[in-house]
């Protein structure tokens, strides 16, 4: 028998809970049981300014931008009606790493904020191209072909601007910044996406209706009696709002969006509304394995998010698609 939907919450809920205690005890730097008593004794000590000044935000972080990646691939998922979709799939990511990337080569890495405020510029304004051409088109095959050739363009474009970079330094910075990552984050980084993450939460849950009715099929919604364009609308802001705040503060990170709603979907059977809260717990606990993982593989650099997730994340998109594949066949 299948968990439903809030015993399938109260189970990703506790798997965070584990997850980020061991991502908060665990580390290069290992603590012996003295160590571990002082950290929760003495806030001013060594140990306690390691687990809650360095790891514990890491975690943070982490589960936020996971969270919305998680719930952003759920909503194109279901808005799209497409099983591969994902935040990338729009080129909401890409614009809002191309513009973290022009920030980056101007000096705007010096500025606190400015380059996580040009990366949710960036993703806004992916979000409005989409919203205006959403409004002209409704096919969901346009959009996406609109979508690709979006992130084509601004993936094409921060490669120029890595190309033509002046300085060694920006450069290295704004690679830093697209193989993804969320090392040396603090608990500003998390009070830049938490808000974000909640607000495109609110977004999605108002547009879950309009989901449920795409799903049952684009003539269905038309007769439901909703008013479907203000609901993709809402979608659409979601997604934006969302991805780009995991840019913002992670970089780029694939594959998140695209796997986690297909690990809670038989969960709900199948319901997009149902689906948005189990994908974000999904996508939080998925980023939050893989940082530690990342950072407890023994290599003399640490791995890169972004670098790991992919390679993860490749191979289950090949499976995702060869098992959509033989569906679209029956």
């Amino acid at each position: 028998m299948k968990a439903g939907p809030s015993r399938l919450t109260l189970v990703l809920a506790g798997l965070i809970a584990a997850a980020a205690v061991l991502g908060i005890l665990l580390g290069e730097t290992v603590f012996n049981m003295a160590q571990m008593t002082q950290a929760f004794a003495d806030s001013a000590s060594g140990p306690a300014e390691v687990l809650w000044q360095v790891r514990a935000p890491r975690v943070a972080t982490a589960l936020m931008v996971g969270a919305a990646l998680g719930l952003s691939g759920a909503v194109m998922q279901g808005l799209l009606r497409n099983p591969l979709a994902d935040p990338g799939v729009l080129g909401v990511s890409s614009s809002a790493a191309l513009a973290a990337a022009t920030a980056i080569v101007l000096g705007g890495a010096a500025m606190p904020g400015a380059v996580e405020t040009s990366a949710l510029a960036g993703a806004g304004l992916a979000g409005g191209l989409l919203i205006l051409f959403a409004a002209r088109v409704r096919s969901p095959e346009a959009l996406i072909l609109f979508g690709v050739a979006l992130s084509s363009f601004a993936g094409a474009a921060t490669a120029l601007i890595f190309n033509l970079s002046p300085s060694p330094i920006a450069s290295a910075e704004v690679m830093s910044w697209l193989l993804g990552s969320v090392q040396n984050r603090s608990w500003i980084d998390v009070a830049w996406v938490t808000p974000a993450v909640l607000v495109a939460a609110a977004l999605a849950v108002l547009a879950a209706p309009g989901l449920r009715m795409l799903g049952l099929g684009e003539e269905t919604a038309r007769t439901s009696g909703l008013p479907m364009a203000r609901l993709r609308l809402l979608a659409l802001l979601a997604t934006a709002l969302a991805a780009g705040a995991a840019v913002a503060v992670a970089g780029v990170i694939g594959f998140v969006g695209l796997a986690a709603p297909h690990l809670v979907r038989g969960a709900v059977r199948g319901d997009p509304g149902r689906l948005l809260l189990p994908s974000a717990l999904a996508g939080g606990l998925m980023l939050v394995v893989a940082d530690l993982l990342a950072r407890m593989t023994p290599t003399d650099q640490e791995l890169k998010l972004g670098v790991f997730t992919a390679l993860v994340g490749a191979p289950l998109f090949a499976l995702i698609a060869w098992r959509a594949a033989r569906e679209w066949r029956l």
